[in-house]
């Protein structure tokens, strides 16, 4: 087994930290529905640039450890555990067993993309 690097985990949490502007940005205005469609189509353009400034060089580094489809999918995993968190904290929305059984399948799929890595 490969020793664990920085390129392995700098990248991860940059894509923690972008998943949470990026949620923010297209799902935080839910909560200012009262607001202006326009400002809240400006306030995501600006959280948004963070996320990319985020996103990008994640990317970027860890493309020398990781396939772009392993990135690609620690991408998906982030993003539903970001949102799921999310939707609960921010949105007051409760999630369910069939979200818990969902996520859990898309979990399982991200298994496959790992498990035959040498």
């Amino acid at each position: 087994m490969p020793a664990i690097t920085t390129a392995h985990l700098l990248p991860i949490g940059m894509l923690i930290a972008s998943n949470v502007f990026m949620t923010f940005a297209w799902y935080g205005h839910l909560s200012y529905k009262s607001s202006a469609i326009w400002l809240a189509i400006l306030a995501s353009w600006m959280i948004a640039l963070p996320e990319y400034m985020l996103a990008v060089p994640a990317n970027r580094i860890g493309h020398s450890v990781y396939t772009a489809a392993e990135l690609k999918t620690i991408q998906e995993i982030v993003t539903l555990c970001v949102f799921a968190l999310f939707s609960v904290f921010w949105l007051k929305e409760s999630l369910s067993w069939n979200h818990a059984i969902g996520f859990a399948l898309i979990a399982a799929g991200a298994f496959f993309i790992f498990h035959g890595k040498a």
